[in-house]
């Protein structure tokens, strides 16, 4: 019995470290499921049966259950679920070793010490959930963003420690009668030291993700701010032509004029007027920062026929500096016109609702499918690592200024739409 809870003891960690460290989803089909969970049971039953406890017939389990559960590639989930056996092995023998130095200090050191490994299976459990929760979840960074390098740090790592505690272990085991308390404590000590090595590592990992993500959102800023000032220059350029050749047109308008051709002098009006309009911003929303911003994107929508309307208008600014405004009307518009972009009926509609102590924007695009809620902060550009964090980024602005945030993905009337509405609370006035 005790090898079929030792085999599913191992099954539930690898599933816990795949899942929520990993990523990777679990197969629909529940054949399959059932499949992976019958492996685990018989090589159970297999072990208990012949007295052993094999390790091919661990390798062999553990690999068919992992790529029975799991949907991704073979070659992944093989080198995955060996890096794991061998991972998980380490902190393992770890946990042993502290259960053991306890019982062996209390005198039992010559017991049967089968039963041993249960209790050390929830204390790795509880290594790796610390590991999940406090750095892992904490980041919102997980394990199969960490670069290769420290992955296999990890492996190197964890192998030093474990040859070095197998030898002072085997000694430390024959000789304990000769030590006393404060033997046991450095023990302890170490191997919680070791433990605690691969926190170290892990952190470090995810301090350089963060701060390549960090490099990452201030390089998409700073290609959204050009963008716009390009767009701007683009406008400045045309008015300064614009005005450059006013005296001419003027000119020209008055010789019609002498020559008392009103026909030719109106039309010659209505050319100036639509030339006066292509450097003109088309959009006020009240707020003249935004105006740069939803007018680049309307620029945009124009140039691949996407219908963009904007209705409402502010009577005071956006209690928002620059970059937090940049960050979060930009990222919206941007996502918006990504998606729409894929739509069969492209549009965006964007309102702007003032309320007593409020100010509220909506933007509605048209998309391609319904997201579900899980969905809303995943990307579908093949690039995920530099990618998907408009979303995350826009949550972000929203809880520095203490606003609100709400999401939803619709079908209606024959069209799926996505909308986001934005509640920030208006600057208190002394």
């Amino acid at each position: 019995m005790i090898y079929i809870v030792d085999n599913i003891l191992n099954y539930l960690i690898y599933l816990f470290i795949i899942y929520f460290g990993f990523r990777i989803r679990p197969r629909k089909n529940r054949l399959f499921t059932g499949a992976s969970v019958a492996v685990v049971l018989f090589a159970g039953a297999f072990n208990a049966y012949y007295d052993v406890n094999s390790p091919l017939v661990y390798i062999l389990w553990s690999v068919f259950a992992i790529i029975l559960f799991f949907e991704d590639s073979l070659g992944h989930l093989m080198i995955l679920s060996a890096s794991l056996m061998y991972f998980t092995g380490i902190i393992d023998t770890f946990s042993v070793m502290l259960i053991q130095v306890v019982m062996i200090g209390r005198g039992t050191a010559g017991a049967d010490i089968a039963w041993w490994m249960e209790p050390a299976y929830f204390l790795s459990f509880f290594i790796y959930f610390l590991v999940y929760w406090k750095i892992l979840k904490k980041h919102e960074v997980y394990l199969c963003d960490i670069e290769f390098k420290y992955k296999f740090a990890l492996l190197i790592q964890g192998s030093i420690f474990q040859m070095f505690y197998n030898f002072v272990f085997a000694f430390f085991h024959e000789n304990h009668a000769m030590y006393g308390w404060d033997a046991y404590a450095v023990f302890f000590i170490s191997i919680t030291g070791a433990i605690y090595s691969v926190f170290l590592t892990l952190s470090l990992a995810v301090k350089n993700i963060l701060s390549d993500r960090q490099n990452r959102e201030l390089q998409s800023f700073m290609d959204m701010q050009k963008q716009q000032y390009d767009y701007q220059m683009r406008q400045s350029v045309a008015a300064r032509r614009f005005k450059h050749d006013l005296a001419n047109h003027i000119g020209v308008l008055r010789e019609l004029l002498n020559e008392k051709k009103t026909k030719e002098a109106k039309a010659y009006i209505d050319t100036i007027w639509n030339m006066q309009n292509e450097f003109d911003l088309k959009i006020h929303t009240g707020d003249s920062f935004l105006d740069i911003i939803v007018n680049y994107y309307s620029y945009l929508a124009e140039k691949e026929k996407i219908e963009f309307t904007v209705s409402g208008r502010l009577t005071e600014k956006l209690p928002l500096d620059m970059f937090d405004l940049t960050t979060l009307a930009g990222n919206i518009l941007q996502n918006a016109f990504e998606a729409a972009l894929k739509a069969d009926v492209p549009k965006i509609y964007v309102e702007l609702i003032e309320h007593a102590k409020e100010i509220f924007i909506v933007v509605i695009n048209s998309t391609d499918e319904i997201l579900k809620d899980k969905k809303f902060f995943a990307t579908s550009k093949k690039d995920k690592i530099n990618h998907g964090f408009g979303l995350k980024n826009i949550a972000a602005a929203v809880k520095k200024y203490h606003g609100e945030y709400y999401m939803e993905s619709v079908a209606e009337n024959g069209e799926t739409l996505f909308k986001i509405s934005i509640a920030i609370p208006r600057e208190e006035k002394a």
